[in-house]
Formats: C-alpha cells, structure tokens, sequence
C-alpha cells in the first residue's frame, strides 16, 4: 500500500501549493490603483488620508526633498490602493541603479574588506561593472518600515497583496526604461511582519538583518542631566570622560541654524563616514542637508561640533512623531579625537531628543556597541525579496542565508533596569 505521506506525496503538494501561488500572483487583487512617478502626480488629499498619523517618512514634505535633492541614481515611484473610492494605503517606491562598486568597496581591515582583495583583479572588474536596478518598496535613505502607510482603521493584512500588485505594475511599467528583477522589501519590525506574510504567496523570502538601535525616553527626564542622573557609576563617568576629552581637545557642541551656508562643509564630513561603509547603495548630493532643513522645518535638528571656527562633525535629528531619529552623520576623522566627537555627537542627541519632547530615539544600525553604551536596546528588522527569474530567487535565498547581521551587546548603563517609553 503506497504511503500518503511519502516523498511523492510531499512532492505532489509542493507542485500544487507552487501552482497556487502561481496563479495568486497572476490575477488581481480586486483594489483600485493610482501611481505616481512623483509625490506631486498623486491626489495630495488621497495621499494624506492615507498616510495621516503615519511616520514623517511617508508625509509629502520629506518625499518631495528626495525627489528634488536626493541621489543622482534614485528615482521615485508612488501607488495608491483604493478600495472602491476610498485610499487604502499609501505606498512609497524607489528605483536605484545601484553598480557592484557600491557593493564591493570595503575597508581593508574588514573581513569584507580581506575577501576583496582576495578576489582577483579581473573578477573585481567584472563585479564594479556590475550595474542592477532594483525596485524597493520603502526608503533606502532611513531605517525602519517606510514602505507602507495603511490608512486608519484598516488591517494590513488583507491590503498587503495590494500592494504586492503595486509593486508588481510599477516593475512591468519600467520595462520601458529598463528592466527592474529584483525587488526589496524594507525594513519591517516583529509587529509588521504577521501581516506581510501575505508577501509569501508572491514568491517574497524574509531575512532578518541589522537591528535598530532604540534608547526609550522615560516621560521624567525633562533634561539631559536627568539621562546622567540614570547611569550607574561606570557609564556616567564615560560620559563625563567624553565631554572632558571634547573640551580638552577645543571643541564644543552647539546647533546649527544656517545649514544652507555651510552645506559644503557638512557633505565633506558625511562622505568621510560614507568612506568607510562597506554596502554604499546611494549617496547624498550637498543639496539635500538644506532642502531637508528648508522643509521639515522645527522638526529638523542639526548638531555640530566646532573646533574654533571649524566644524569638525555634525549629526542631524529628525523628530518623527515621538519618535527622535539620529539622522545622518559625519565628523573629521585626522582631528585625532575622531571618535570622541562621534560620542559627543551620539549624546548631543538624547540632550537634543529630550528637548524636543520625544519618548524614544532611533539611533539605527550601525555602531551596535557605542549605541548599546548609551542604553539603546536593539529593535529587529526583516526585509522581504523576490527576482523575477525563480532560478535566481534560489541563489538569492541561498545567499541571503549566509549574509551576517550584526549581535548588538547586552548593556545596561542605567542604575535599575533600563527604562521603558511607558
């Protein structure tokens, strides 16, 4: 007697489930689209209903900044869902033409940065000749779940293979200026991604990668002496060690009003951070540190570091919501203080976040442990792929499998258990 159970069986089952998945993605989802390949195209009115409450990354202001500011091998596309004649969601896309150069510049000390050189000249060749446009639904300019704004009131679940079939429209609309097979995802925490498993009937594959950094705001701190006046012994002489060195080294920290007058100097200090990032999808022009100060107004914060007359590191603060995010950074590296100014800038924003009223900062995902020093616990996040050809989806899952992602430490600077938003 055959067993049901047995390898044809379970081959039988997967062939059916395939085709399933197959034929899912190959209808419509039975809401109504509007795209966009600008912010400006799209029903302002539409777009706000949408997206109301949602992160300062979906708000029309910020959008329009990378649009007019934004780097040279980044285009945007925009979809809205309808149900019936009501917005659903709001979804926020981007076309990069991204060269393997940006993926194979590595600093040699790493161990990204050993297999380079490793790698022979000619393979090297091939690589940086490399040139892929690939199609992200989300922001490759920010950290965290930028992708979607579901309107109040709606579960995202039965929305997400909406917005599959956005993404799906927009990459067939861009056969006309040049294929776009891969297709990202970007960048979901734990409370997104029951939703967006719908993703996986669509030939989309999760992998987890780097986690964000998030130092909660108790509602009682009302200044930056009360975040000290939380760190045991240890951690509050670090900090005042920082500022000690900082003085020491003739720097002091202050708030940049004129950003548009010195946007040369801040992209000079940007790109000397850029440098060192091994994985450079894009790179921000001059113009985009003042056309974001111009836009966001009150709600943008740039902190610097001067020796004399001299800015020698900034860091920019965006106040999202409740939500303080460490923005974009850069600092002068032969000051011989280099890191020492990074630290300062890192504490110049909880002093900054706690002025603006905010109950937690998004530090991002870099620099775990620094971060971890300062109290910020790490928040997971996952991305969902797919490419067109499924022979690639494979290599891809394969490739993905093997890809690190940073551990953050465990740390507790503070005195009891590190504090909650609550």
């Amino acid at each position: 007697m055959a067993d049901d159970g047995g390898p044809r069986r379970r081959f039988l089952d997967r062939l059916a489930s395939a085709r399933a998945r197959h034929r899912e993605r190959h209808r419509p989802s039975g809401f109504g689209f509007a795209l966009g390949d600008s912010i400006r195209y799209l029903d302002a009115a539409h777009w706000d209903a949408a997206s109301v409450g949602q992160s300062l990354f979906l708000q029309r202001r910020y959008l329009q900044v990378v649009e007019d500011a934004g780097p040279d091998n980044l285009v945007p596309r925009y979809a809205l869902i309808f149900r019936g004649h009501e917005p659903v969601a709001a979804v926020v896309m981007q076309i990069a033409t991204i060269s393997g150069a940006r993926f194979l510049k590595a600093n040699a000390d790493t161990e990204r940065g050993r297999l380079r050189r490793a790698l022979s000249p000619a393979v090297r060749r091939a690589g940086e000749a490399v040139r892929e446009r690939v199609l992200v639904c989300g922001n490759l300019l920010s950290w965290g779940f930028h992708a979607v704004g579901f309107a109040p009131g709606e579960a995202a679940a039965p929305i997400w293979p909406a917005v599959a079939e956005a993404i799906y429209r927009v990459r067939r609309a861009e056969r006309l200026s040049g294929q776009a097979d891969f297709a990202l995802v970007k960048d979901l925490s734990g409370a997104e991604m029951d939703g967006a498993d719908a993703l996986r009937r669509f030939g989309y594959r999760s992998v987890e990668s780097d986690p964000n950094m998030v130092l909660a705001l108790p509602a009682g701190w009302r200044s930056y002496d009360d975040y000290l006046a939380g760190l045991n012994a240890k951690y509050k002489n670090a900090a005042r060690k920082i500022q000690k060195e900082l003085a020491q080294a003739g720097c002091v920290m202050s708030r940049l009003d004129d950003v548009a007058g010195h946007a040369s100097q801040l992209h000079t200090l940007f790109l000397n951070v850029l440098r060192n990032a091994a994985v450079r999808p894009v790179t921000l022009p001059p113009r985009f540190f003042p056309a974001l100060a111009d836009a966001l107004g009150d709600d943008f914060r740039c902190i610097v570091a001067r020796r004399g007359q001299e800015i020698v590191g900034f860091i920019s603060v965006l106040r999202d919501g409740d939500t303080a995010v460490a923005y974009y950074i850069g600092f002068e590296r032969r000051v011989g203080v280099g890191n020492t100014v990074y630290l300062a800038l890192l504490h110049a924003v909880i002093d900054e976040a706690i002025r603006l009223g905010c109950r937690r900062i998004s530090f991002g995902r870099t620099a775990l442990e620094p971060k971890a020093g300062l109290g910020a616990k790490p928040e997971r996040m996952w991305l969902w792929t797919r490419h067109r050809v499924p022979a690639m989806n494979v290599l891809i899952r394969r490739l993905l499998r093997v890809v690190p992602h940073g551990e953050a430490p465990d740390r507790n600077p503070f005195k009891t258990a590190a504090p909650t938003d609550a």
